[in-house]
């Protein structure tokens, strides 16, 4: 139990700070209450507990339940009431409704589909649009719905009078280069022939259901990320891009061989290998360096060193890595560490 109520401190303090004072005001309280914390160590194995056992109510106030807890949320009322009053009734709440918390706790998984990081993955497929010069091939691990693959639809904005990417997209991303040079290479868009995302659960965002629950897992104060999502939701209820149920460490042999060979294959994930067990990690570099022997591949991800965000290309059977930086959580800001 010590264990998971240092993981409610780490999250309050250390995640939390400065972004969200409601989640880091409860997390703090319930890293001290026996109860809460027995209920949220029945998250399933692997999962981050807090983003669960936040998400998990979050989805049951969202879907109607009726209770003062509501009044504290700045996502369900327009004046929440202080944080600081909320640990009573979020306590009261959690124990009034355990029954269905647990069962979303052993359901649900934490796929929080953030399409704000699109702010750093498309300069990263424009420059590997030039750098290949061919056209790309999306692949996403833990793809979640699979927003993140329809990067070239959204508009983009990163602090100056230009706009980026699609400029007629009924969403604009904005985020900010914080540390490096900003990338020069924006104004030629990469062209995106394939994409498909896998995941060991795919969200289906032409269900009610799965649509509340990645909104459930959007922190409460952060109405820029609830309008981008919806505005997301929009582009690929258009166009819904391909969705495979499975294990992307295990299956990325065969669905790169399913990409024809003219294309630069661009195998992504962020914020997903943290849920993956060290030797599926090592498991799934070791499979990508086998793709990146036979044709030109880049893996693009983070988690895996480190919490920063890596390119490694493969081309002509060469390896070769750049460190792009570190990057916000929901692509506010991020490091741009190389020049093209």
């Amino acid at each position: 139990m010590r264990d998971l109520q240092q993981k409610f401190k780490n999250f309050g303090l250390l995640e939390c700070e400065g972004s969200s004072p409601f989640y880091q005001s409860l997390s703090l309280k319930i890293a001290e209450d026996d109860q809460l914390l027995q209920l949220a160590d029945r998250t399933q194995e692997g999962q981050p507990v807090p983003n669960m056992f936040f998400g998990a109510v979050h989805y049951l106030l969202m879907k109607g339940y009726d209770h003062p807890l509501r009044q504290f949320y700045p996502s369900l009322v327009s004046h929440p009431r202080p944080e600081q009053e909320a640990f009573p009734p979020f306590k009261s709440f959690c124990l009034e409704n355990k029954r269905d918390i647990l069962s979303l706790l052993k359901q649900k998984r934490v796929q929080t589909n953030e399409v704000g990081r699109c702010a750093y993955l498309y300069p990263i497929f424009c420059y590997i649009q030039q750098k290949a010069n061919q056209k790309l091939a999306l692949i996403e691990i833990g793809t979640s719905a699979g927003l993140q693959l329809l990067c070239d639809r959204y508009a983009y904005s990163y602090g100056g009078e230009s706009v980026y990417g699609n400029p007629s997209s009924s969403l604009t991303i904005s985020s900010k280069v914080r540390r490096g040079t900003f990338p020069a290479f924006l104004t030629q868009p990469p062209v995106i022939a394939e994409r498909v995302g896998v995941d060991l659960h795919i969200n289906d965002l032409s269900k009610k259901e799965d649509e509340l629950w990645l909104k459930a897992l959007i922190w409460p104060e952060h109405s820029d990320r609830r309008e981008n999502f919806e505005q997301a939701v929009r582009h690929w209820l258009a166009a819904p891009p391909e969705l495979r149920e499975g294990d992307g460490v295990n299956e990325i042999t065969e669905l790169s061989a399913d990409i024809p060979s003219d294309r630069a294959l661009c195998i992504f994930h962020t914020h997903v290998a943290n849920q993956i067990p060290e030797n599926a990690k090592k498991e799934l570099l070791h499979n990508i360096e086998k793709i990146g022997r036979t044709r030109t591949t880049f893996h693009v991800y983070n988690n895996i060193h480190d919490n920063r965000l890596y390119i490694d290309a493969y081309v002509n059977g060469r390896k070769e890595q750049k460190i792009v930086g570190e990057t916000e959580g929901h692509g506010r800001w991020f490091d741009w560490s190389f020049d093209f």
